[in-house]
């Protein structure tokens, strides 16, 4: 009987406790109400238009953001890693002002986020994304 089989699972399982998932890092409690404004650094993003904002590097107090004012490809979607990286160029690791609103669903909270407009200064994410010429469409 050869070791190799044994080796490779054990390999494969020590690798799957060992890599971290980074799906969804954002873990702060969303606010619940339309109207509530926070701020800080864009930490990460999903995809083309969800990001986190936090004012620290603890993911545990990063808020998830649905941008309100964009609509983007999924990532799994044709041209949705193309929407992911236009956001990136134009938020990642930048200060943003965010205000929350209702959704279509008249819901704050969507699919764990909350929807919410986010700016740069004084410009909309949503803005600087169709001025990139970020791909828009999907979900």
């Amino acid at each position: 009987m050869t070791l190799r089989p044994l080796l490779l699972s054990g390999v494969f399982v020590l690798l799957c406790q060992v890599v971290p998932a980074y799906a969804d890092p954002c873990k702060a409690p969303l606010p619940a109400q339309a109207g509530v404004q926070f701020s800080g650094t864009v930490r990460y993003v999903g995809d083309g238009d969800s990001l986190c904002v936090g004012n620290t590097a603890d993911p545990n107090a990063w808020i998830e953001v649905r941008l309100a004012d964009f609509n983007a490809p999924e990532l799994h979607e044709d041209r949705g890693a193309q929407g992911k990286v236009a956001l990136e160029r134009i938020a990642l690791h930048r200060e943003v002002t965010c205000t929350t609103e209702r959704g279509r669903s008249r819901r704050v909270i969507s699919f764990d986020r909350v929807i919410a407009r986010c700016r740069v200064g004084s410009q909309p994410i949503g803005d600087m994304l169709r001025q990139a010429g970020a791909p828009e469409g999907g979900n």
